[in-house]
């Protein structure tokens, strides 16, 4: 079975009302693991791991200190608020696509390795790149290891990466020959090459699974008939394992 695997946003809210969460995370051991180890760290040295303002430090130090990770849950595909989420827009997901989400898709997370979209979560502050002093680890990729890439895997070796950079790596590291992996690039033609600019791309990787739970797609071929926010699919700038689509800048809007 085809697998997406997309990345988390920062701002997350609580909401228990919409959907309600199905299972706890698979991985809840290695995140008690990290909010011990949070908990030990002073309000500077949270807000050094976190690098953000007074005001959002202070709101994650409360959360750190209060947060217990089997009560006050949401579904994780509905507790992230970024940018990709908005243009996904799972709230009013149909029953087929909320169907086709926990068939098919995984956020990959700094603080919960790798997420099911109704796992219950809390909200948290903790980027996959953020340097940490754990278990003889100094990165959160050496902390998780292999285990995001395996529990995607059991699910299907045919993964459609809809993740930035700083997230997919902690799938494309450890990929196996039998594996099938497809990247999706969203980009602007700009002197010769396509340029994949970050609001513009997490715009379209959300309208991306929409689409796909849309049309419930389980051939990565069937990607290519994404036409949406003004993207048109290139073959001439793909190749087997990358799929390019080029946005037309005259047109704009979703359909």
């Amino acid at each position: 079975m085809m697998q997406i695997i997309i990345s988390p946003a920062k701002k997350m809210n609580t909401d228990t009302d919409i959907v309600h969460y199905r299972q706890i995370p698979a991985l809840l051991g290695e995140t008690e693991g990290l909010l011990n180890w949070m908990r030990t760290l002073s309000f500077e040295e949270l807000k050094s791991l976190w690098r953000c303002n007074e005001k959002i430090a202070e709101l994650n130090y409360r959360r750190v200190r209060e947060m217990d990770l089997q009560s006050s849950l949401t579904p994780a595909l509905i507790s992230y608020e970024g940018i990709q989420y908005q243009y996904m827009a799972p709230k009013v997901f149909t029953r087929e696509e909320w169907d086709y989400a926990k068939e098919h898709l995984w956020i990959l997370s700094g603080f919960y390795g790798a997420l099911r979209p109704l796992d219950g979560v809390r909200p948290y502050r903790l980027e996959m790149q953020a340097k940490v002093a754990i278990d003889g680890v100094k990165n959160l990729y050496d902390y998780w290891g292999d285990r995001l890439y395996r529990k995607v895997k059991e699910r299907g070796k045919v993964i459609v990466n809809l993740a930035s950079k700083e997230y997919s790596k902690c799938i494309e590291r450890y990929l196996e020959p039998e594996v099938q992996f497809f990247t999706c690039v969203f980009g602007e033609p700009k002197d010769g090459r396509i340029i994949q600019k970050g609001t513009q791309a997490k715009m379209a990787r959300g309208e991306m699974v929409r689409f796909l739970a849309e049309h419930r797609i389980e051939d990565p071929k069937e990607l290519k008939g994404f036409a949406r926010l003004g993207y048109q699919f290139s073959e001439s700038e793909s190749s087997d394992r990358e799929y390019v689509f080029v946005k037309n800048k005259y047109k704009d809007i979703a359909f």
